[in-house]
């Protein structure tokens, strides 16, 4: 079944409702660390958490209209709520406590929706690799003619990539799993590491090595880095299905379902809508990284100048690359695959995709190199100007014809030899799922233990 985009899961992790939530997991994890240090009465956080708070956005919008200060609004909200218990929240911690590590939580959990859905898009690609493992055509380069490939072959580039990008939202995940509950600058004043240390891995977290008021930005950086070039491996599938969908070339084609339309002016049109679509989203995922990066230079030990930009790209970039990553799993399982095609542009030529095998033929039998080239080459551009058949005009000519024989140069055009590795190299690529999970290819972790 195709994968429609379920932009739910997302919208919910983004929500106000969401994010007020998390500020307040944080905060209790906070206080039950200080009443295991003595800073606060036991059982506080069990008494708010007893109370089971519906906490209101939009009241929340209304305390911090008059405050100016969307913390503030948060913990007046939860005091009206909860009421003398309320008051021990928040001991010794700065609003960036709050904020970067309930973002650390947010950005991990929206990494790991984004995994599903490239595990989805890996599924879909291996059995299309699979079905087309022998499926011959010609390899290009430069857009030319080169040397013939396999359709599956040409899949197992990109199902590689894209495994390569699985390690790559792990290793993103990883690196922005950390948060701070370290003060006002970072230096524990009111608080103390080990305090620090059972609150946040309670949350699933692991401490910054050096704080200051906030995480550091090269870690949220890195992280929106990565989501761009795992949107990067999807654009470059994404050319090639535009590519193959060519009038002119026509190997394979997005599918085209009953009643689609692909033009108000042509009604014969149909076009690679799906694939340019993804094209353009992955410009927008390196435009919010290229902004990501730019957050990393604060002053001292903090400003709110990445803040403004991360209420945008946080949501907006993971939530784009999660309907990237369900949009290619349905145009993949969809892709409409021409065999005949393939192999009529594969004979297009009349085999001048044999011309190296037919110049290291020459060179075995003792001719130099750049004299063999030269044979071969004016036959092939004889054939190119389709001036005869290449392997005809090669056993004709009395320098190449004589010198190679009929066997020899029959071998130079044998298909079956040529491709004999391509097996071999997707079984490699399709091995990389047996890799072990948390590194499956071969990306590091970029783990940063504080």
């Amino acid at each position: 079944m195709i994968p429609r985009y379920t932009p739910e899961a997302f919208a919910a992790l983004w929500s106000p409702s969401r994010r007020y939530a998390v500020w307040l997991e944080v905060e209790l994890a906070a206080c039950e660390a200080m009443e295991a240090e003595g800073l606060v009465p036991q059982g506080t956080a069990e008494r708010v958490r007893a109370l089971g708070l519906q906490l209101d956005p939009a009241r929340i919008d209304e305390i911090e209209r008059r405050t100016r200060h969307d913390v503030i609004a948060f913990l007046t909200h939860v005091e009206e709520l909860a009421g003398e218990p309320a008051r021990w929240l928040h001991r010794g911690m700065t609003s960036s406590d709050v904020l970067d590590t309930s973002l650390a939580l947010l950005l991990r959990d929206a990494a790991e929706l984004c995994i599903a859905r490239l595990q989805g898009l890996l599924g879909a690609l291996r059995r299309r690799v699979e079905e087309h493992r022998r499926t011959p055509m010609i390899g290009r380069t430069h857009g030319i003619h080169a040397e013939p490939v396999t359709f599956g072959l040409a899949l197992a580039g990109h199902y590689a990539e894209l495994h390569r990008a699985l390690g790559r939202l792990r290793a993103a995940r990883d690196e922005v799993s950390v948060g701070t509950l370290s003060g006002a600058v970072g230096t524990y004043a009111h608080l103390s590491p080990a305090l620090e240390a059972r609150a946040l891995g309670a949350l699933g977290l692991r401490t910054e090595t050096v704080p200051t008021q906030v995480v550091p930005r090269d870690r949220h950086a890195a992280y929106f880095a990565h989501l761009a070039v795992v949107g990067g491996a999807i654009e470059r599938l994404a050319i090639q299905i535009r590519h193959w969908q060519r009038t002119e070339v026509l190997e394979a084609e997005e599918a085209f379902s009953e009643g689609q339309k692909g033009s108000s002016a042509m009604p014969h049109k149909r076009n690679p809508i799906l694939s340019e679509n993804l094209c353009g989203l992955a410009r927008m995922l390196r435009a919010w990284a290229g902004a990501a990066l730019e957050n990393t230079a604060l002053w001292h030990e903090r400003d709110i100048s990445h803040s403004s930009a991360e209420r945008f790209l946080a949501p907006d970039a993971t939530t784009t690359l999660g309907f990237m990553l369900e949009r290619a799993t349905r145009l993949v399982e969809g892709l409409q695959v021409y065999p005949d095609a393939l192999r009529a542009h594969l004979d297009h030529t009349g085999g001048l995709w044999a011309s190296e095998a037919v110049l290291l033929a020459l060179v075995e039998t003792g001719l130099g190199r750049q004299e063999g080239y030269v044979l071969v080459q004016r036959n092939a551009m004889r054939a190119w100007r389709r001036e005869g058949d290449f392997r005809a005009l090669l056993a004709a000519d009395p320098e190449v014809g004589p010198r190679l024989g009929e066997e020899a140069l029959a071998r130079c055009f044998d298909l079956a030899h040529t491709l004999r590795h391509a097996d071999a190299v997707i079984d490699r690529a399709l091995s990389l799922a047996a890799l072990a999970p948390g590194d499956p290819s071969g990306v590091a972790s970029g783990r940063h233990d504080g």
